[in-house]
């Protein structure tokens, strides 16, 4: 058991929350008890998720895509209201990292994505180390990448092809990071991971000359979130449970 107050302040050290300027809130966003004993972490806080953690009683959910995006309404009602109603009425906490939680160096979403492609060596290069770069030992062929994504995964990325070289310089950046195509050949990489695609992203891909896979934003970013919650879980001796809520994008 751990006091929650304590426990958001080590995380928020941990991820280093200040140095990021993001789009939502990090750290506590919904305060619902004071001790915490029981942690599930997903991806996302939505209401299936919730419902999970209520059944599995947990004091606390740990979450890379929480509440409070900037442009959205402000008003607690509809669906918003009812999914922080769900904590509340649960003694649920809710603790959300987002960029902090994609640029660790050890429980980032990136760090992990590329530890289970097996890209040995790999390190943050820029973006606030939000995109990551490896140099293979030796180039692959863009349908061997495409399996070690499957298998990592689960899912077959959709690949755009660029040019038809063997894949050396490759680098990626989890969730919605597609706009970094512009970045992946001013930095003269040969493919770019990341995990959605939209249309401009076909026509950048072929024209910048940069093979583009688009291995899924829920699939590319249930790592870090695990790693986080695990090391947590360990070291505060919680008890602890991942849920998955299947997502196709």
């Amino acid at each position: 058991m751990i006091d929650l107050l304590t426990l958001e302040a080590y995380c928020n050290q941990l991820m280093a929350v200040d140095d990021f300027d993001d789009y939502c809130p990090n750290g506590l966003q919904v305060e619902a008890g004071e001790a915490v004993t029981r942690l599930m972490v997903g991806v996302t806080a939505c209401q299936a998720l919730i419902d999970a953690a209520c059944e599995w009683e947990a004091d606390l959910l740990l979450v890379h895509h929480g509440f409070f995006w900037k442009g959205e309404p402000a008003p607690l009602r509809g669906m918003k209201g009812r999914r922080i109603s769900s904590l509340i009425n649960g003694g649920i906490s809710l603790l959300a990292y987002h960029l902090p939680l994609d640029a660790h160096a050890v429980y980032g979403n990136n760090a992990q994505l590329g530890d289970r492609l097996g890209f040995d060596g790999a390190a943050a290069e820029e973006n606030d180390g939000l995109v990551w770069t490896v140099e293979l030992p030796e180039p692959l062929k863009p349908e061997y990448l495409s399996a070690r994504i499957d298998q990592a995964l689960g899912r077959t990325p959709l690949h755009i092809p660029g040019h038809q070289r063997p894949l050396k310089r490759i680098g990626w950046c989890t969730g919605a990071a597609q706009g970094y195509l512009e970045t992946a050949s001013a930095m003269r990489l040969d493919a770019f991971i990341s995990g959605e695609v939209s249309e401009p992203t076909v026509h950048l891909a072929r024209e910048l000359g940069v093979d583009y896979f688009a291995a899924g934003h829920h699939a590319t970013e249930r790592f870090g979130v695990q790693a986080l919650g695990q090391h947590l879980a360990e070291r505060f001796e919680l008890e602890y449970c991942f849920t998955d809520i299947d997502n196709p994008v």
